[in-house]
């Protein structure tokens, strides 16, 4: 099959990117792939991050890649449709996650779907982006509604995709893939906690920090766990905004030698030394869609206690790789930490997170991409 991948890679930052830089090497495994990425992500004014580019080396190979696509420029959306319709694809792959992209991607699939057989698989990294307006939703509409399959990564995405275009579209319920190939370093627990000057208990919260993430209910979940667990908590990634009412909250708590903040990107090569001194990670997220940072928790062999919300829930089983518990509930979160941090308790924990990265391969997800019909798995195809 030939297929045209579209989407961010290096040197691109962030989960969206290497999830599409491991897709493109899965999908060119079994298949001729072509791989189109972007000469332009976002204007800066619109990334409210320091940048979106990856400081350093691509973490991932990322083989031949045409760089094309500027997202501020019509001229280019045209020369990347042309490109796509040239390589005669049997599928187009988009990923979708914002709705910035919905006069790019709407003007796109529609050129190459007036010019070429070419089926349009869109991949909903989010259906609809998170505190999204009327306007969003719309937008997401509108160009979900022009895919001849659309695949989620759970089972409550897909709900909100039936939702929002009706149970005639061709949905498939997956999963996201394990971040493994991410794990570019491996250092032993005590060594990793040696180079951070950490001992005793690690807990992780690693990823930008935003309001749905629920950094704030684990902070408040603190003082409950550390009388019983003389614990670290590790707050590793970029604060998007609102950093000085977390540090608040630590001040708050009475939490400053126990919580330590890394607040800036972490490179792939770096992130190692992080998931590698974390005895769990912790993921207290209000509301979400799926998780890159739960599939690298499971790549690093690394047991995960997260709230039963999005794809999470799918993931991490209760009392098995980790605990779920209900979202915003700090008592809840801070129980399950501290059950989980007892020694036997963590070591089966850990054994079976190590299991977990096992059960969701690229491969499976390229046959979910490359399938036909009309196919709404709604177990994770698991």
């Amino acid at each position: 099959m030939r297929i045209c991948l579209l989407g961010p890679t290096h040197p691109y930052r962030g989960g969206i990117a290497h999830y599409t830089t491991i897709l493109a090497r899965a999908l060119g495994r079994r298949h001729t792939t072509k791989f189109i990425s972007y000469t332009r992500q976002y204007p800066q004014w619109l990334f409210p991050g320091k940048t979106d580019k990856e400081p350093g080396e691509a973490p991932l190979p990322t083989g031949h890649v045409e760089y094309l696509l500027d997202s501020m420029n019509p001229l280019t959306w045209r020369r990347t449709a042309r490109a796509i319709v040239a390589f005669r694809p049997d599928l187009l792959v988009l990923p979708w996650w914002v709705a910035f992209w919905m006069p790019q991607y709407a003007y796109i699939i529609g050129f190459v779907k007036r010019r070429s057989p070419a089926r349009v698989v869109i991949e909903c990294h989010n259906v609809v982006e998170h505190e999204a307006s009327w306007l969003k939703v719309a937008a997401s509409r509108k160009v979900l509604s022009k895919a001849d399959r659309l695949i989620t990564h759970s089972r409550e995405e897909t709900a909100r995709l039936r939702g929002l275009l009706g149970d005639g579209a061709d949905i498939a319920t997956a999963f996201h893939p394990t971040y493994v190939d991410l794990k570019t370093r491996q250092y032993a627990k005590d060594e990793a906690k040696e180079r951070l000057g950490l001992k005793g208990d690690v807990l992780l919260f690693f990823g930008f920090v935003r309001a749905y993430k629920g950094l704030g209910v684990l902070l408040d979940a603190m003082p409950r766990i550390l009388p019983k667990r003389p614990v670290t908590l590790l707050v590793v990634g970029e604060f998007w905004k609102d950093k000085q009412a977390y540090l608040d909250q630590i001040v708050k708590h009475d939490m400053a030698s126990s919580v330590r903040v890394v607040d800036e990107y972490v490179t792939s090569e770096e992130m190692a030394v992080y998931f590698c001194a974390a005895d769990l990670v912790v993921q207290p997220y209000v509301s979400a869609t799926g998780s890159g940072v739960l599939q690298l928790a499971y790549g690093f062999d690394r047991p995960v206690v997260a709230t039963r919300v999005g794809s999470l829930s799918e993931i991490v089983e209760d009392g098995v790789n980790g605990r779920l518990v209900p979202p915003s509930d700090p008592a809840a979160l801070a129980r399950a930490v501290v059950e989980s941090l007892d020694p036997p308790t963590l070591e089966e924990y850990t054994h079976r997170a190590a299991k977990t990265k096992e059960r969701f391969s690229w491969e499976e997800l390229v046959r979910i991409i490359t399938s036909d019909g009309d196919t709404d798995t709604g177990d994770g195809d698991r």
